[in-house]
């Protein structure tokens, strides 16, 4: 398990780097393939720590299964309302030379996507499934020496690449620059941060209602004002 959310992440970190380095070589879609990539990490660690025999990390697999289910749909909805910003791109690099967070249903897409990268981050307030002080590390609790150094290395890359998946997606990418590429990167990690160090850790049930009410309804606002502005030309919208 914990080397399949390991070639997700990677994965996901080398269409990053291509996007930089050479974006006329990605392909239509390539988007829909970044997010299921984002997920494989989530899903391993469900898969890996169900398999344990211990009532911790069976709590844990439970509230990271329903923190799943609770932010992935608002994420792809945000992705949704970017999709329609830039005229039905599916394409990473056609995406990245645009900047959809300058519009009000970019913002809010924006905004979501952040809380839904906080927690697929396993970020506090969001940190249910380890919460090292209730379950002794949750869903990590079995996992020791190498395969638990795997499960770091993949929390650690993803604190890398999904930052940078918003960049490419919300924020323009690197069009403007590479130091004002990294500025965006730095900016976005500031954000993860102070959320992570200024909140303390919700119920599951908190987090699934706080996705699924009030980023589902942020997020149809969103998808309605996106259409509305690209049938009637409003791009700030």
């Amino acid at each position: 398990a914990p080397l399949v959310g390991l070639a997700g992440v990677l994965l996901l970190s080398t269409m990053l780097w291509r996007i930089t380095i050479a974006p006329e070589m990605l392909f239509v879609g390539d988007i829909i393939v970044a997010i299921y990539l984002m997920v494989l990490p989530s899903l391993a660690l469900i898969l890996g720590s169900s398999a344990s025999a211990s009532p911790h990390a069976a709590v844990g697999t439970s509230r990271e299964m329903k923190l799943v289910m609770s932010y992935e749909l608002p994420l792809v909805l945000a992705f949704i309302v970017v999709i329609i910003k830039t005229g039905g791109q599916l394409n990473l690099a056609a995406i990245a030379q645009q900047a959809p967070v300058f519009s009000i249903s970019g913002l809010v897409a924006f905004l979501v996507a952040l809380l839904c990268v906080q927690a697929k981050l396993g970020f506090v307030p969001f940190d249910i499934a380890e919460a090292e002080t209730e379950l002794g590390s949750g869903v990590l609790m079995e996992y020791s020496g190498a395969l638990l150094a795997v499960w770091k290395v993949v929390q650690a890359m993803m604190l890398v690449a999904l930052p940078l998946f918003l960049v490419m997606v919300f924020l323009g990418g690197f069009t403007a620059g590479l130091w004002a590429g990294i500025g965006k990167y730095v900016l976005i990690l500031v954000l993860l941060i102070l959320i992570k160090n200024t909140n303390p850790r919700v119920r599951i049930d908190q987090a699934m209602k706080f996705f699924w009410v009030y980023c589902g309804i942020a997020l149809a606002v969103a998808v309605i004002l996106a259409i509305t502005g690209n049938y009637y030309g409003i791009s700030w919208l």
